[in-house]
């Protein structure tokens, strides 16, 4: 099984930016898509944005298509979360997941990693 931890989250200004990393242990990721979702306070997770298995393909909620940009590189099991022109309402926990072929989260959440932006 997968483990994976998110990091590189903070306090920033609106018009801000910030770099999120998902880094996997247990297992390699490059046989799974990728997603990285987010849940704000009182509110239900939604999807965010999402990664084929070698980084061809995304897909992005309407919310934050371009001003987030979502990366992987496999040879570091890694993948990462460009956010750009950061705004209030994206204010959240964000988390990383392991997708299956219908794109759907599957398995253990991590512990998230916090995103807070100023007016």
């Amino acid at each position: 099984q997968v483990q994976l931890v998110e990091s590189g989250g903070g306090y920033v200004q609106a018009g801000g930016s910030l770099r999120l990393s998902c880094a996997a242990s247990g297992r390699t990721i490059s046989d799974y898509n990728m997603g990285w979702f987010r849940q704000a306070p009182g509110k239900e997770r939604e999807f965010a944005a999402a990664i084929s298995s070698r980084g061809i393909s995304t897909r992005y909620a309407g919310s934050v298509k371009g001003r987030f940009t979502i990366s992987r590189v496999n040879a570091k099991n890694t993948v990462y979360l460009q956010m750009n022109s950061l705004k209030p309402e994206d204010t959240a926990i964000y988390f990383c997941a392991a997708l299956d072929h219908k794109w759907s989260p599957f398995g253990s959440w991590g512990q998230g990693t916090q995103v807070t932006v100023s007016s």
